[in-house]
Order: C-alpha cells, then sequence, then structure tokens
C-alpha cells in the first residue's frame, strides 16, 4: 500500500500557557495575602503593578480582567477586609492569586479530525479541518485543545496559532431540571428516588448542594443517594461560551471531580441525525483512581456541554460514536475487558447496557491488545473502521476493518498487515514504539490520518481510500 507520511509535525510547547486561580491552602493563608496587600502603600503597589504588567500582559489576552476576576473570588469570602481597595491594589491581589499553567509542556498527541463547520472562501480542492488534541501538562494532567487547517489533495496546512491561549470554565449558572437528574439517577439500582422529592423543578448545582447539606444529616439513610446526584451534577455542565476566541486559542480543561486528573483521548465525529448536524466526542475523564466516559457536544466548537455516558455497558476507555443511526438505534465501538473490540447499540444516546464482541486479536502484531482509532467512517463499501494492536515490547500499529453498512456488527473486510507502525522515525518519545489516532476524516478520496506520534507529538499521514479498500480482505 502505498502510505505517505508527511513531514509536517505538531510538537508540545512550553511557551503555551493558561491562567489558573492559585488555591492556598488554609483560611489563614489567604487572610495574611489580604492583609499584606491592603498595608502596601500606593506607591509600592504602582511601581510592582508595572513590573507585573509588563511581564504578563502580552502572554495573555485581557490579564486585567483574569486579575479583577481572581479578586472577585476572594472578595467573596472577605468582602469587609477589601472594601477599601484602590482599583490597582485590586488588580494586585488578583495577581498574587494567579498562577500559569503550561497545558502542553509534556506532549500534544492523540488527534481526532473533523470537517469545520465554516467552509466559506476555500480554493476549489480545498476542505478546511478541525482537530482535537489531548496536550498533556505539569502533573500529568489532561486538557482538549485544538488546531484548525486546511487540506488539499497533496498538501496539509495548519493555520498559525496567535500564541493566545484560554481555558473555558464551566457555567456556575446552569439550571438542572429534576427529570434530567432523575432520568440518570434511575440506571442506579441502588438509587432510592424519595431523594428528588427534596429537590425543586428546577436547580443549578450550588443550589442543590445547599438543600443537601441541610437536608443530609435528618436523613442519614439518603447518604447514597444524594451522592450519586452529586456526581451526576458534577459530571453534567455546560461550558462558558468561547464566541470571543479562535479555536485554536480555547482549551477545554478539567472542569469537575471526577475529571480532576484529566480530560482524555476525545474521539469527535459530526453526527448526522434526520437532517441535524452536531459535532460530539466521547473521552475518558480520570479522578486519579477511577475513569468516567463522557460525551461533549457542540455544533460550532463554540458553545461545548458535557453529559457522562450511563449504563452496565460504560465500563472501559475507547469509546467511539458511529456519525450516524443504523437502524434506528445508536452504535458504538469499545473494549470491555481492555484486549477486543466490542460493538453496542442502544435506543438512547447517554444509556448504554448491551455488548457484543466485534473482533479479536488474530495478528502477531495485536496478539495483546485491540481498540479503536475513532469513530466509523461511512463509504460507499461499508463502515471504514481504523484500529490499533499491540505486540511485543509494547509496539502499537494502525491498522483497519470494514464493516457491513446495514450490519455493522459483522466484520466483512480485515487488513493482514498494519497500516502504520512505530519506525525509527516515530519510535523515540514519552511513550516509545506507539502510534495512535483518535479519528481521521476523508477529502475526496484521500483519507487524512492525523496520528500520535510515542505520545509526545502528532504527525500525519494519508492513504487513497480505494486502494485500503481493496487491500481489505474478507
Amino acid at each position: 500500500m502505498k502510505l505517505t507520511k508527511h513531514p509536517l509535525r505538531l510538537k508540545a510547547s512550553s511557551k503555551a500557557v493558561i491562567t489558573h486561580f492559585l488555591f492556598l491552602p488554609g483560611n489563614d493563608r489567604i487572610k495574611t495575602m489580604v492583609k499584606r496587600v491592603q498595608n502596601l502603600d500606593e506607591q509600592e503597589v504602582d511601581v510592582y503593578m508595572k513590573q507585573v504588567m509588563k511581564n504578563f500582559a502580552k502572554r495573555h489576552r485581557n490579564i486585567e480582567k483574569i486579575f479583577l476576576k481572581h479578586f472577585s473570588r476572594v472578595q467573596d469570602q472577605y468582602a469587609k477586609s477589601l472594601e477599601r481597595f484602590s482599583a490597582k491594589k485590586k488588580l494586585l491581589l488578583g495577581a498574587y492569586f494567579t498562577k500559569e499553567y503550561s497545558f502542553q509542556a509534556a506532549a500534544l498527541f492523540n488527534p481526532s479530525i473533523v470537517p469545520h463547520p465554516d467552509q466559506t472562501n476555500l480554493k476549489p480542492g480545498e476542505q478546511r479541518f478541525i482537530m482535537s488534541l489531548r496536550a498533556t501538562g505539569e502533573g500529568h494532567i489532561s486538557s482538549i485543545v485544538f488546531q484548525t487547517g486546511i487540506v488539499d489533495s497533496k498538501n496539509i496546512k495548519l493555520d498559525k496559532s496567535s500564541g493566545y491561549y484560554s481555558a473555558l470554565e464551566r457555567k456556575a449558572d446552569m439550571a438542572y431540571a429534576k427529570d434530567f437528574i432523575s432520568k440518570r439517577a434511575s440506571t442506579f439500582p441502588s438509587f432510592n428516588p424519595e431523594v428528588l422529592n427534596i429537590l425543586p423543578n428546577f436547580f443549578t448545582y450550588t443550589e442543590a448542594h445547599v438543600i443537601f447539606k441541610s437536608i443530609a444529616p435528618h436523613h442519614p439513610s439518603h447518604k447514597h443517594s444524594i451522592e450519586i446526584i452529586e456526581n451526576i451534577l458534577d459530571t453534567n455542565y455546560g461550558l462558558e461560551s468561547a464566541t470571543h476566541l479562535p479555536v485554536n486559542e480555547t482549551v477545554i480543561f478539567p472542569n469537575a471531580k471526577a475529571e480532576k486528573m484529566g480530560v482524555e483521548d476525545v474521539r469527535f465525529v459530526l453526527f448526522n441525525n434526520e437532517g441535524e448536524s452536531f459535532y460530539c466526542g466521547t473521552y475518558t475523564a480520570y479522578d486519579g483512581r477511577s475513569i468516567k466516559t463522557q460525551l461533549i457536544e457542540t455544533k460550532d466548537f463554540n458553545e461545548f456541554r458535557v453529559r457522562t455516558l450511563y449504563g452496565s455497558a460504560i465500563s472501559n476507555k475507547g469509546m467511539a460514536l458511529f456519525p450516524e443511526k443504523v437502524n434506528g438505534k445508536y452504535v458504538m465501538l469499545s473494549r470491555q475487558g481492555g484486549e477486543k473490540i466490542y460493538i453496542m447499540f442502544s435506543d438512547d444516546l447517554y444509556v448504554w447496557t448491551d455488548f457484543q464482541v466485534l473482533m479479536e486479536p488474530l495478528y502477531t502484531w495485536e496478539l495483546l491488545q485491540l481498540g479503536n482509532c475513532g469513530s466509523p467512517l461511512k463509504t460507499d463499501n461499508g463502515w471504514l473502521v481504523l484500529t490499533h494492536g499491540v505486540g511485543a515490547m509494547r509496539t502499537y500499529a494502525i491498522s483497519a476493518i470494514l464493516l457491513d453498512l446495514n450490519n455493522p456488527a459483522k466484520i466483512i473486510g480485515r487488513l493482514s498487515v498494519p497500516l502504520i507502525e512505530a519506525g525509527k522515525v516515530d519510535r523515540e518519545g514519552y511513550v516509545p514504539n506507539v502510534v495512535y489516532t483518535c479519528g481521521c476524516m476523508l477529502h475526496e478520496n484521500l483519507l487524512i490520518i492525523p496520528y500520535a506520534v510515542s505520545d509526545s507529538a502528532t504527525a500525519f499521514a494519508t492513504i487513497e481510500l480505494d486502494e485500503l479498500l481493496n487491500n481489505l480482505k474478507p
């Protein structure tokens, strides 16, 4: 097969930074900082703020707005102590409670790719795309970042980055409906629905927490069910609008307790449902001990909402949604048990209970483990699925299978050799000998495959679709 590996590389950069609120342990340290800034004379404040602005104003958009936002978080707790703060003291206190985080200092890898929602102002034969990537920084915490570009029949061109990045925060005032919680809580056999009587028909996360805090001591038997509801509230949320940001500047950093150690390996797909299209991507939320499978949804990569998947079939990593329903059902690839590829069908996008084996290891280069490499692509011949296999010395390889269009539980074609392997150029990195992707995109008859190089950087390969399909053996 004539696969082209392009010289283009996307590498991690420690220069890519976002701001975070700096949490100090214990209320005493916060009070002390407030008093120290309060005792500064205005001349000292003016001199030091000029230095802070000189060092950081060009590294972030609207740095003063960030400082004031962080000042407000402190003010919410210590309003009386801050009443007489001058405008510059407010900025300085906010700066003391701000830190930079290099979100991709360690790695930039595991890409997925989809057509951009805006295909205007292009030359004939061009297609604009959005690529999501997993960025890993300090503490091995992962976030979702984006890269846009244009592909034609010969070249892949990436849009130049502005150098600014902003992390999207969860909506603090998002209202939940009691029915929304009830439907998800019902997937837990141990849940007591009587707890829902405590809640109003609509409420925010904060309002529910206050209610539970006041009620829980008087109803110890409700403790477990309350924990279930709070976990649902934690992982089902919306993000603040990013319409003011270029897509390339958007960073989706962990916004829930269940994902505090990372949002990993998102697999975006353009989903079509009865004429309506939207983008959704499955990803793994990791809290340092356990995982959850999340679904992030957007129509334009400006407004995002996050939902948790529930049901007995949601128990491992590597979920990948088909781009449309098949025979009236949602379809998803999965990896229960860690070594085989499974397929699941459901009437509900957010609840999955049944699964069956789709593919088992067969060849030497995949005997250790199999998994999908993103959502299937629909072709005239069948559903094309990129897979990954793990062989000796934990060496990864990317391959492909073809599924029947009307019965995707049936494999009708399979490569007997790897499509992409970790060769001399690709094998060195943070995790050696790994090539991996979370999705591919079709441009006319050209298959575009961005792939991770040893969990460190991202490379690109292309192959003619017809040639790949002709090499898939029954």
